[in-house]
């Protein structure tokens, strides 16, 4: 299954993408009378989940299609959800990322920190490098969504766990971090440093998750690309991991580390691009750059 959160006039509703099509939870729920969750954050709740999943499977779906589908391309995506609990991200989880830094990669436990929501932006929205940073990355990820209470789990359980998987675009103020390894907290979470989505993919749409390839791509151009298999610590590692510091709940995003992070300048696209996933596309602005031509009283490009 693939989900996704896309605008229905000024609200963000929930809606499975099938066939190239968006049919939207709130138009099933008129449609047919029902009352599934219609916020993605909602319906991914263990129960919701489990019983929409059920109805799903048997379900008159060319009907669904033929009546409520909206063509996908046509619709406006949103972040997957702009509340989950926990974002967990992960640091030098590829050992070619480490050396691009000068830095020696984690071998033994997992580089990891905590992200503020108030980063969430989604596909389309515009990233911007604040005045407080000079040199700003951008770096495409896995993302890994948790499906269900995960406390103290095992590598080998932890896939039963996850939700599902999406694209991310973490962003970094590096030359804050560069400072001081102290300040890493401040260089994640600028607003605007968290991008994700567009689409939720189920673990039952993944054929061979450590044969995905995850790609950094600048202007339509490639500058980084790795496989899952190449991490450190994958993905199971990383749930089990942080399970064991602290109760994971249904919602909450691990994101997994960047083949490479690329610097990112005023009226750059970056994208995320993983095998089998809708691409995660953003524009970037300079605040700095902005504030400079309003000043001169030079014309901003919209």
């Amino acid at each position: 299954m693939r989900l996704a959160t896309i605008m229905v006039g000024e609200k963000e509703n929930a809606a499975v993408l099938v066939d190239g099509k968006a049919i939207v939870i709130s138009e099933i729920n008129r449609y047919l009378n029902l009352d599934h969750p219609e916020t993605l954050y909602d319906l991914i709740q263990p129960q919701a989940f489990s019983t929409f999943r059920i109805w799903w499977d048997s379900v008159d779906l060319e009907r669904l299609k033929d009546d409520l589908g909206h063509p996908a391309d046509s619709v406006q995506f949103g972040p997957l959800y702009r509340h989950p609990r926990k974002i967990w991200g992960i640091g030098l989880n590829y050992v070619e990322h480490a050396s691009d830094l000068h830095e020696k990669a984690p071998s033994t436990e997992p580089a990891s920190f905590m992200k503020p929501d108030t980063t969430i932006i989604g596909p389309g929205d515009t990233i911007t490098i604040p005045h407080q940073s000079e040199r700003t990355t951008a770096e495409a990820e896995l993302g890994v969504i948790i499906g269900k209470i995960c406390k103290d789990v095992s590598e080998e359980d932890a896939e039963s766990y996850i939700a599902g998987y999406t694209t991310i675009i973490d962003m970094t103020a590096e030359d804050i971090l560069q400072v001081n390894p102290r300040y890493l907290t401040r260089s994640k979470s600028f607003d605007t440093f968290f991008s994700f989505g567009p689409e939720l993919v189920t673990s039952d749409e993944i054929e061979e998750l450590m044969n995905l390839e995850v790609s950094t791509m600048i202007n339509g151009e490639l500058h980084r690309k790795n496989k899952i298999q190449n991490m450190t610590f994958n993905p199971y590692n990383l749930v089990s991991f942080h399970s064991k510091v602290m109760t994971l709940l249904p919602g909450d995003i691990i994101s997994t580390g960047t083949p490479g992070a690329v610097v990112i300048q005023d009226g750059d696209v970056v994208e995320c691009h993983i095998e089998g996933f809708h691409p995660l596309v953003n524009p970037v602005k300079d605040l700095k750059r902005r504030k400079e031509e309003s000043e001169h009283g030079l014309t901003i490009e919209k």
